[in-house]
């Protein structure tokens, strides 16, 4: 594997996406996430899409060394997703492992800016929330829902950072081997809040580049009234836990 495209070298890296029924956004980001960062490796997990995700990932991987998928049985949620990924990465020689959506949410343009801060940082989280980030496309609800989301959780776990519940970031690999994967209780909103939470306990730098958060535009949000209730109750057994 070779070093990221641009930049001091930063070691091999890698890309989680987790993936289901992302048939029509896969190859589109694929092929954007290339053209910008050519020298990375890409995880695709798939929880077994109905609509052959899985099917096109595998083609995709063949035709691409580059490209790599996991295969689950089922929807099993996207923190065990990223947790398997990050197994995977971690049984390879990866340095830095990404969190990426397949939805384009996550912007590929802004790949060189966590590699850069990932020179300083052990774990770079995108902010939408700080000058420079910011949301599109998103109603009245949904922003009261994130930002009311941080906002709950910064104060209850006494963080400092302004995008808790955001899921593109960029680890380092010490970062992940600290952690006891198999201990991370949470699966949705709250798996993000989790990670970040453990990091920091360990005294691990972590720093925040600002992200625009565009709304997807093929596909269907996972968004759901029980992820944010489970994000709610999660946040505070982790206070209580420490």
């Amino acid at each position: 594997m070779s070093d990221a495209a641009e930049g001091p070298s930063v070691g091999p890296v890698l890309i989680i996406i987790p993936t289901y029924n992302e048939s029509e956004n896969l190859p589109l980001l694929l092929d954007a996430v290339f053209e910008l960062q050519p020298e990375v490796h890409i995880l695709v997990v798939d929880d077994n899409s109905p609509d052959g995700t899985g099917d096109l990932a595998d083609k995709l991987a063949a035709e691409d060394e580059r490209v790599h998928v996991l295969h689950r049985e089922g929807k099993l949620g996207l923190g065990t997703a990223y947790i398997a990924g990050f197994r995977w990465a971690l049984e390879r020689d990866y340095q830095r492992i990404f969190e990426m959506d397949a939805d384009f949410s996550h912007q590929p343009k802004y790949l060189k800016d966590f590699l850069k801060a990932s020179e300083e940082a052990d774990l770079v989280l995108g902010c939408r929330y700080i000058k420079g980030g910011g949301t599109e496309g998103w109603g009245a609800l949904r922003q009261l829902i994130s930002r009311g989301g941080n906002m709950y959780a910064r104060a209850v776990l006494w963080l400092p950072f302004h995008d808790l519940t955001g899921g593109f970031k960029c680890f380092r690999r010490e970062v992940l081997e600290s952690i006891d994967l198999g201990t991370i209780r949470s699966t949705g909103y709250a798996f993000q809040i989790e990670l970040s939470y453990r990091a920091h306990k360990r005294g691990f730098k972590i720093a925040e580049v600002p992200v625009v958060f565009p709304d997807r535009t093929r596909g269907e949000s996972k968004m759901s009234g029980s992820i944010v209730h489970e994000a709610m109750l999660n946040v505070i057994k982790l206070r209580f836990e420490s």
